[in-house]
């Protein structure tokens, strides 16, 4: 299971403002009752300080380690970096193309982008193989989907998320993972993710996403949630379910951060 939270912002690497900070300790404990046993961050300030945010609001996993990893860093704006996102559109006029596939000057095309999303999903799939058969080759060790109640693990997700929403039988609102990991990114990098696993891995959707949801970029700690299936564990074909996409009902009473006037 894949949780992503999205920031808003640039590659500049900025702290969270005051409303930044408010917004990751409302996803803290949004996620609180939510086990993790990895969390990955990018390492640009503001997502160290979401992800730092988090755990200290959790009630199971305050001590886990965060792992800060530059393939998670936002896209890249070149000569537009830092500036007003109508500087952005002009320059994508001028060169008779559309925001946001126009790649300013030194900046990173989409494909570059989602080929750093496809080597970092690639990771985490194959991290989780090797814990699993680290986990079996163990004596007398049974494997984690036959675990305790205390393995299972609870989300929050309300009516904005899938009818799909895992469950193991019989237990309501929770399920047994092998992995249960958090990713804190950024929008754009976020959305070209999402793009990977719909376009290229034929990610499942809830039935009530409607495209223009799909290709929005998520309010400031937005949440996605996937469910990554391997089978046999085959890093080939991953099956892939979008739980819920940019859910942002923590934001209710906070305010939800959406990209205004700077390019993402």
């Amino acid at each position: 299971m894949v949780v992503l939270l999205s920031l808003v912002g640039q590659g500049v690497d900025e702290p969270l403002s005051a409303t930044g900070f408010r917004q990751a300790d409302a996803a803290g404990l949004f996620l609180s009752n939510v086990k993790f046993t990895h969390v990955f961050s990018s390492d640009l300030l503001r997502a160290k300080q979401t992800a730092a945010a988090i755990l200290g609001k959790n009630k199971f996993c305050k001590d886990l380690e965060i792992k800060y990893d530059a393939r998670l860093r936002e896209r890249k704006y070149g000569v537009a970096e830092g500036k007003p996102l109508a500087d952005l559109k002009a320059m994508a006029k001028d060169a008779g193309e559309q925001c946001p596939s126009f790649t300013p000057s030194g900046g990173e095309t989409l494909d570059e982008v989602r080929e750093r999303a496809r080597d970092f999903f690639q990771f985490l799939c194959q991290l989780v193989v090797e814990l699993e058969q680290k986990e079996h080759g163990k004596p007398g060790a049974p494997g984690r989907s036959s675990g305790t109640s205390e393995e299972q693990f609870v989300f929050p997700w309300t009516n904005h998320c899938s009818e799909a929403e895992p469950s193991s039988e019989g237990s309501g609102s929770s399920t047994i993972l092998d992995a249960n990991i958090l990713v804190v990114s950024h929008g754009a990098y976020m959305r070209n993710w999402i793009g990977y696993f719909v376009s290229d891995l034929n990610c499942t959707l809830p039935a009530n996403l409607s495209k223009s949801q799909l290709s929005s970029v998520s309010p400031n700690t937005g949440v996605s949630h996937f469910i990554i299936t391997l089978e046999n564990r085959s890093l080939l074909n991953p099956k892939i379910t979008c739980v819920c996409l940019n859910q942002d009902s923590h934001l209710v009473d906070v305010g939800a951060e959406c990209v205004a006037s700077k390019v993402f």
